[in-house]
């Protein structure tokens, strides 16, 4: 007879600092991989399967308005749960939240593994169907060595006898909820929810683990999981170019790459005339074939004079999510013999990086001079030109 529900425990309420060590300081579980930040990830793999009834993530007290910002709607995601100071006080405090519900199982799942698969699921709750308890694991192909004091091998394990657990960790629920509570009496730190049913007496069985099923722990891990998305999906990387000219007019500071810089002059034009992000934005358009700035923002409508330019590009980059890609690197270059430009460019990667919700190592900003030729020689005015690279999912 097949459960009467199943609810799912997100464990995000960690800081997610190691994954952090690339120099951004955004927590692991709120940082995008192609577009998506891994907690929607995770959270959206379960809401997939349709055996399951409910779904709760716990979350850091301090992260509310990142979970806001996912904007998740689903009628079996309930209201997120603060969790404690360790990851086993955290999926008790779920569990005491999910206890009125008296759902017949739990999974308990780490926010940082974005890629649980259905296949993976089904074979934990088949693990349930005879067992207290059940979790996806690896064997252990490297040669482990146990050492005694980080420096000498004291003995060579037997790795027949080694497997590396993953999670979503399956248990009734009854049976794991009696297990925490008392193991929270207990003057030990347990690893992992398996190891409190192991220690409580309960029979754990070992399924089949996922290769791509990884726990995004460190900074390389990002690279891995879009690695992964790529093989699966089949992504293809598209190029799109941009170039835009503003005439200078009266006026003391000019808009370039979202930052303003002092000037005798400023750009004219419709909005604030940020010439550069106006050459970006139509790059990043021409990537995906939404077309032009122009298409999105006519310079007719009212609206949009005065705006800020950064308005433009951030819509570029939302439909590059729509479209469940991801921004590789962007190239801009100005031309202008003056303001000069140098001393500015690390605040307008960091403007443009931003906007777009990448990291600044993504952005190129240059800027030249026309060696005093043509119109801007005689400084009438500032070209820009930029190209951005983007991957989509391969369509055809």
């Amino acid at each position: 007879m097949p459960p009467k529900s199943i609810a799912v425990i997100i464990v995000a309420a960690g800081k997610g600092e190691r994954a952090g060590a690339d120099g951004n300081a955004e927590p692991k579980q709120y940082r995008a991989i192609a577009g998506t930040p891994v907690l929607a990830r995770t959270i959206a793999g379960f809401l997939a399967h349709d055996r399951i009834t409910y779904v709760l993530p716990v979350i850091h007290a301090d992260h509310a308005d990142r979970y806001d910002a996912l904007g998740l709607e689903n009628a079996r995601l309930m209201q997120p749960v603060h969790g404690g100071a360790t990851r086993q006080a955290s999926v008790l405090e779920g569990l005491k939240i999910l206890a009125p519900l008296r759902p017949d199982r739990v999974l308990i799942q780490d926010a940082a593994r974005p890629f649980v698969s259905p296949d993976l699921i089904e074979r934990v709750l088949a693990g349930l169907d005879r067992h207290d308890g059940a979790l996806p694991t690896l064997p252990v192909t490297d040669t482990i060595k146990r050492s005694l004091d980080g420096e000498l091998v004291a003995t060579t394990e037997d790795r027949r006898q080694l497997f590396a657990a993953q999670t979503p960790q399956g248990f009734r629920f009854g049976q794991i909820f009696s297990a925490h509570m008392r193991a929270g009496n207990v003057r030990r730190e347990f690893t992992d929810d398996a190891e409190i049913a192991e220690w409580a007496g309960l029979r754990v069985a070992m399924v089949e683990g996922d290769r791509n099923n990884i726990k995004i722990t460190h900074p390389e891990d990002f690279i891995r999981a879009e690695r992964i998305l790529m093989a699966d999906q089949g992504f293809e990387t598209r190029i799109g170019t941009g170039y835009d000219v503003h005439p200078f007019a009266a006026g003391d500071a000019v808009w370039l790459c979202g930052v303003k810089i002092p000037h005798t002059a400023k750009l004219q034009g419709h909005s604030d005339a940020d010439v550069a992000l106006h050459a970006l934005t139509d790059a990043i358009l021409g990537a995906i074939g939404e077309g032009d700035i122009g298409t999105h923002f006519p310079p007719s409508d009212m609206q949009w004079k005065g705006a800020a330019s950064t308005v433009f590009l951030r819509h570029a980059g939302e439909l590059v999510k729509e479209r469940r890609g991801r921004i590789v690197n962007l190239d801009v270059t100005i031309v202008a013999e003056a303001p000069r430009i140098a001393s500015h460019v690390p605040a307008m990667c960091a403007a443009i990086a931003e906007t777009l919700g990448i990291s600044a190592e993504r952005v190129a900003v240059k800027a030249t001079t026309n060696e005093k030729l043509g119109f801007i020689g005689r400084e009438e005015g500032i070209v820009s030109m930029a190209s951005a690279s983007v991957e989509v999912p391969r369509t055809d």
